[in-house]
């Protein structure tokens, strides 16, 4: 199992790492809308939809177009309707529970998090479009967070903080994995080369106090949307979003911290 995860691992940082290192951004936006397709196969299956191919499909046609006609440019409008639904409906749904998966409402909510993914994957586009290093830098606050609650919560864990939903996670891991980002996030300011990321310019536009506040968001949010997207497979009866990549799961599952984060940090990038 793990070999088979290093490996997988290894391949799509290798694919990603050529993609990055050609400049193309139509290479870019092409290994997007593969991940976005996929994302969308998996979203309608966890949703109990019962073609979730065409379903995809027609996801997918939508967000190429987006990007062919240049329209997610100007997704600033997208970013705030992304974090609205996360601060309305979707957070909400992890104290108030899901719908079940038939009727009116849980059609809805799959909208809704249609939506959700569409808009991270705009703001992907958008961050990446600023700069290679500057969409990194955002992508790493929340790996950063996940690594730090990983390890915080062996080492410390004791208090659940979702324990219906996911009973690994606790509040002492995520305590720990934000503190981990302030302390990383902190050494950059340091570093002239890292001028242009996301904390960076935090710092240099909001001082310290800015700093703090939207970082602490940021974390809160990654943990939000791991936690939605296990709420999600538990109502489904499902370990993982997909097989889709050998020993990860589905790329839901990899992704999940990032769709609420992607919008946030692309909307605050704005405001900057």
């Amino acid at each position: 199992m793990l070999k088979t995860r290093i490996i997988t691992a290894l391949i799509l940082l290798a694919v990603l790492l050529l993609v990055i290192y050609s400049g193309s951004f139509v290479a870019f936006a092409v290994l997007t809308i593969g991940f976005f397709a996929a994302s969308a196969w998996e979203c309608l299956r966890l949703f109990g939809n019962k073609n979730p191919i065409l379903g995809a499909a027609i996801w997918t046609a939508a967000f190429s177009w987006l990007i062919y006609s240049g329209s997610f440019k100007q997704s600033v409008f997208l970013s705030a309707i992304c974090v609205a639904i996360w601060a309305l409906r979707l957070t909400p749904s992890l104290a108030l529970g899901l719908p079940v998966m038939t009727g009116i409402a849980n059609r809805l909510l799959t909208g809704i998090y249609g939506i959700a993914i569409l808009g991270a994957f705009i703001a992907l586009l958008v961050l990446f479009n600023h700069s290679t290093l500057y969409m990194f830098s955002v992508m790493a606050i929340v790996w950063l967070a996940d690594i730090g609650a990983y390890f915080s919560g062996k080492a410390f864990g004791k208090r659940k903080l979702a324990p219906s939903i996911s009973p690994g996670k606790s509040w002492e891991g995520a305590i720990g994995g934000g503190i981990i980002v302030l302390l990383a996030c902190a050494l950059t300011i340091a570093v002239p080369a890292l001028n242009d990321t996301f904390a960076v310019q935090l710092y240099l536009k909001w001082g310290w106090l800015g700093f703090l506040a939207v970082l602490v968001l940021m974390v809160a949010a990654s943990i939000v949307g791991d936690l939605f997207e296990s709420q999600l497979k538990r109502r489904a009866s499902m370990k993982d979003s997909s097989s889709l990549l050998p020993g990860h799961g589905g790329v839901l599952d990899r992704i999940d911290a990032l769709i609420p984060t992607l919008p946030l940090a692309a909307l605050i990038a704005y405001w900057m």
